[in-house]
């Protein structure tokens, strides 16, 4: 049955619906302006860096692009953008050390016990200065460096500019270190060629001529540590550390890049100069 509708003077009207100040939100709050929307970036083209890598309180952390340059080769972009996204030269900017180098060595110090108060370090291969840095700290008595390379003065330490090939450098290095060494340390690296074998000779060579340093200077107990890359630490040179120190282990610290090769030798309780 149809319903009809009401015609009287009270029949009902549609309601009208109150008015709302569309400006503003539910909770009353004026609310932001839209702005337009950002052009989107084109390929190769750098972003600014959005925050910084090692934000506090558990923020986001964002990534650097770098674009290539005319003047730069592909491979030092992929450097600089590295550099650019490595928490560890941020956090050494931050703690006032010269290169991220220096958490591979506090990281073993920590776990080998390598430096302590009144020790006295040789460091082969020091610039820019971050392993210098390092000993001055954990409270070594005398540290003594030495690099081919220039760099400022470390506070604490003396640093000859000498390439540690040269032949008068160990007798000038054990001139200025006045006496034994509890420790020391060759973050050096051979400049490298591109061919494997001739690479691995470098390196083998590099490590044995510091190895010949270290039991040429170290008090009986002392450490050495040594840079080396995976399949460098091996044959007579591995074989001499086993014989003329009580312990001998490989360690790739966390501030190693993990697509490095480099890892390190430490040895420690040297049993002393055969007569």
């Amino acid at each position: 049955m149809e319903r009809r509708k009401s015609t009287g003077p009270k029949a009902s009207r549609p309601r009208k619906r109150p008015k709302v100040d569309i400006a503003k939100t539910a909770l009353g709050a004026e609310p932001e302006k839209r702005g337009l929307k950002q052009p989107i970036e084109k390929k190769g083209k750098a972003k600014a860096p959005e925050a910084a890598s090692a934000a506090p309180g558990g923020q986001r952390e964002f990534s650097v692009n770098v674009k290539t340059a005319r003047k730069r080769s592909h491979s030092s972009t992929l450097w600089l953008h590295r550099q650019l996204n490595d928490p560890f030269v941020a956090r050494a900017k931050a703690e006032g050390y010269r290169s991220r180098a220096a958490y591979k060595l506090l990281e073993l110090n920590e776990k080998f016990g390598l430096i302590g108060k009144g020790a006295r370090v040789v460091d082969l291969g020091s610039a820019p200065g971050g392993w210098c840095q390092v000993a001055v700290k954990a409270g070594a008595e005398k540290v003594v460096g030495i690099d081919y390379l220039g760099m400022p003065p470390v506070p604490g330490a003396d640093v000859l500019e000498l390439d540690f090939l040269d032949d008068e450098a160990p007798e000038k290095l054990k001139k200025l270190l006045g006496g034994e060494a509890d420790v020391v340390l060759s973050d050096m690296a051979a400049p490298t060629t591109g061919h494997k074998a001739t690479d691995h000779l470098r390196i083998v060579a590099l490590a044995e001529t510091a190895l010949d340093f270290a039991e040429d200077v170290l008090a009986p107990g002392g450490s050495f540590a040594c840079k080396v890359f995976q399949g460098g630490a091996e044959g007579e040179f591995l074989t001499r550390l086993k014989r003329d120190f009580t312990s001998v282990k490989h360690a790739k610290p966390k501030a190693s890049r993990a697509e490095s090769a480099e890892m390190y030798v430490v040895a420690t309780g040297f049993r002393g100069r055969s007569e």
